[in-house]
């Protein structure tokens, strides 16, 4: 694949997906919003890829919308109605962000966020949206939405935050606006390490070539499982879902070779299959 402001590199079956609008803080752009969405729409096509690696170019992981781009007039705006022209248009622009986290959630790789300095609005977004988040120590999110007359509340955020760190501080950062950084993100969850800058894609890499170590679809379906667990109705219909992926795992030859290598102490050969 070929991007404008994307950088894509694919070491094995682990993919960097690297937002490249540096000069902008990887702020999102209509295009940079497009590009993410096809790399995002193909993935559950991508047996190849296991893994992916989210970071952002330069001293920003996103800076969110990109709102010089968003202040010049364009054709929904000139017919007429708010910032984003008719109710219409402005849901058809909205849909287009606003799709990106269900896009990330129904990917079966695991998807690690690697943040450092700002993740604001819809780059606090993308960070939530993802499995796992490893900050690095200049690391700063906000859900900036309502600092420009927004409501706080946008792209899967009031989705996503509570579950990650509970009622009280979620609604402290989205009625105020306020960032959490680093040190905070990890005291409170949000964030699984913190460590310095420089150490991101060492500690991505480690924790990706655990990932890899799992057979192809017990790391999908684990992943699925953990989604839908929580938002289960009952103890019950996870354990139903449990018990599914469980009988499923056992038809296949990865977990017979699973078995042997942890008997025979040597590292499993997975071939998905």
């Amino acid at each position: 694949m070929s991007y404008e402001t994307l950088d894509l590199k694919i070491e094995g079956q682990l993919a960097w997906l690297t937002l490249n609008r540096p000069d902008a803080l990887n702020s999102m752009s209509r295009k940079l919003v497009d590009e993410l969405r096809d790399f995002f729409g193909e993935l559950p096509q991508r047996r190849d890829i296991r893994v992916v690696v989210l970071r952002g170019a330069g001293r920003a992981f996103c800076a969110g919308l990109d709102l010089k781009e968003t202040a010049q007039p364009h054709d929904a705006a000139k017919q007429g109605g708010g910032a984003l022209g008719r109710p219409s248009d402005g849901l058809r622009l909205q849909r287009r962000i606003s799709e990106l986290p269900i896009m990330m959630r129904r990917a079966p790789q695991p998807i690690i966020a690697c943040v450092q300095g700002a993740a604001c609005g819809g780059g606090f977004a993308l960070a939530l949206a993802s499995d796992v988040r490893l900050a690095g120590e200049s690391a700063r999110m906000n859900a900036a939405f309502i600092k420009i007359g927004l409501s706080a509340c946008d792209i899967g955020v009031s989705y996503f935050l509570p579950r990650l760190v509970g009622a009280s501080l979620a609604s402290e950062l989205l009625l105020t606006g306020r960032f959490i950084e680093a040190e905070r993100a990890l005291a409170t969850g949000l964030v699984s390490k913190v460590v310095p800058d420089d150490r991101l894609e060492e500690e991505a890499r480690a924790l990706a070539n655990e990932m890899l170590q799992t057979s192809p679809l017990g790391l999908r379906l684990t992943k699925e499982c953990l989604d839908m667990s929580l938002d289960a109705g009952s103890l019950e219909a996870v354990i139903a879902m449990e018990d599914r992926n469980q009988i499923l795992c056992t038809q296949t030859q990865d977990m017979m070779e699973g078995v042997m290598a942890f008997l025979s102490k040597r590292e499993p050969k997975y071939t998905d299959s």
